[in-house]
């Protein structure tokens, strides 16, 4: 090549390695002087060398359980689970001649996931989900030593489980750096570390898409969006900022094929901390207790108040011996600050409280009558029969499984052809709910013989209820509808 040739190439690749400077001015942070000539002509990181670094603190995560299941090889029948008033009329015999499976048997369950060490002596973050119910727990790190693991503890609510696994001589881990997801901002690059589908040790890379995202998975809920690839068996990976700081645990997805379409969701890191923190000591974790049930302020709700905009938590119930009630907060009364935060959404406001240390004297701001109110109030502790959440989506997780309204937006996203209705978001194992053959992904049409369209009259219905009722769900999976009871664990 001649050198005017060559010169020639040099000058086209600094020219776009200007533009990218002058607009992506983020793509050449943490860049060392070797590197940065590369990437003036590349316009994007290089991931290489941080990469090498943050590979040995992401491990493995397998477990296995012992289940009973009337599945047959083919998978569930679309009638006749457990539960399913089909069965109790046509018998096990039926279903056990069509489908195959024997409801008494017993089967061993095998579940993959993804972790990241946190502490050199051997602590380990992941998903509750990964290793719930788990009557074996295996963490295989990236130098391929394999150790059984014992769980230290768990939160379900916020889907966060520390695993503490015993070193043999000579054994050193490397364990991750914490950042502060607070100060993550959209647009930055992100990269996810796990074990998609049981590949060890696979890296994907993209931006956050979003922050604060609710999506109706549980109570306290605060997701970091993403577009880094995330897939099944990345659940409980690290996700990284630039700097190498984990930033969030890889949770869950969006997707209508069950792959990666771009809508992953990560828990920030400054919860999963906490969380993390409470666990290590006690083993369980203690919360702040408001003692009110709260609702969405929807557009109705804010203009029958005398609203501009559905910002709050509307009352709708107290509990009589709670904090809330002593500091005279009533029914009605819409919260809008907490220690002197604005409350936005309805959802924002457990979160807080949950934060809350027990026993602290705080302040709650009330609009009544269209009038402001500061309250103080004494935060009590929340114990595992009552939430400061609302009652019915409490019965509805008692039940165990999350439900969301779908909205125009949500249906495109997945690929349904309803655009509104009660979705069915997520079933906890060994529930009611899943005893019963419900499944995520359905959309339930009518609750003892009510139609219901949105999940305030499912929780309407639901509330009237009594304990110990079996439930008859009417639901339409794919372009089947099939109905369903529920009986209630008591």
């Amino acid at each position: 090549m001649s050198k005017c040739k060559h010169a020639t190439i040099v000058r086209a690749g600094l020219a776009a390695g200007l533009f990218f400077s002058l607009f992506c001015p983020a793509s050449f942070l943490y860049a060392d002087e070797n590197s940065q000539e590369q990437n003036l002509v590349q316009g994007l990181p290089n991931f290489a060398s941080v990469i090498e670094k943050l590979t040995p603190v992401t491990v493995n995560i397998s477990s296995s359980k012992t289940i009973k299941s009337g599945v047959s090889q083919f998978g569930e029948p679309p009638v006749g689970g457990p539960g399913d008033p089909f069965r109790d009329f046509f018998g096990d015999d039926f279903f056990r001649h069509f489908f195959g499976g024997d409801p008494n048997r017993e089967y061993r369950q095998q579940g993959l996931g993804s972790g990241f060490i946190i502490d050199p002596d051997g602590y380990i973050l992941t998903n509750n989900h990964v290793i719930e119910g788990a009557d074996e727990i295996k963490v295989k790190t990236n130098a391929d030593k394999e150790y059984d693991a014992e769980v230290v503890g768990a939160d379900p609510k916020t889907d966060i489980a520390l695993l503490k696994i015993k070193l043999r001589d000579g054994d050193i881990l490397q364990a991750a750096t914490l950042g502060d997801s607070d100060k993550l901002n959209v647009g930055e690059w992100v990269i996810a570390i796990g074990n998609p589908f049981g590949l060890q040790a696979t890296v994907t890379a993209g931006i956050v898409s979003a922050k604060w995202r609710k999506i109706g998975a549980g109570p306290y809920e605060d997701f970091i969006q993403t577009d880094a690839s995330i897939n099944p068996g990345n659940s409980g990976g690290p996700l990284f900022n630039l700097r190498g700081e984990v930033v969030g645990v890889n949770t869950m997805i969006y997707s209508p094929s069950g792959g990666n379409v771009g809508i992953g969701f990560a828990i920030p890191i400054n919860l999963a901390s906490k969380i993390v923190s409470q666990l290590k000591e006690s083993g369980r974790v203690v919360r702040g207790w408001l003692g009110v049930v709260v609702q969405t302020v929807t557009p109705d709700l804010a203009k029958s108040f005398g609203l501009d905009n559905g910002r709050g938590a509307l009352v709708a119930d107290i509990d009589p011996d709670g904090p809330a009630a002593k500091a005279g907060i009533q029914r009605g009364d819409i919260i809008i600050e907490f220690e002197g935060k604005p409350i936005r959404e309805m959802s924002e406001l457990p979160l807080m409280v949950a934060e809350t240390p027990i026993g602290k004297k705080t302040t709650v701001t009330v609009l009544r009558d269209g009038k402001k109110r500061r309250l103080p109030v004494i935060i009590g502790e929340l114990k595992e029969s009552r939430q400061d959440e609302p009652a019915s989506e409490d019965a509805s997780r008692q039940l165990g499984m999350s439900l969301r309204d779908i909205t125009p937006e949500l249906a495109q996203g997945l690929g349904l052809t309803e655009d509104s209705g009660v979705l069915i978001v997520s079933v906890d194992p060994n529930s009611s709910a899943e005893e019963a053959g419900l499944k995520k992904g359905d959309i339930i049409r009518e609750i003892n013989r009510r139609p219901v369209a949105t999940t305030s009259e499912f929780y309407e219905a639901l509330g009237k209820c009594n304990a110990d009722d079996n439930i008859l769900l009417l639901v339409k999976r794919g372009r089947a509808a099939l109905w369903l009871v529920v009986k209630p664990n008591n």
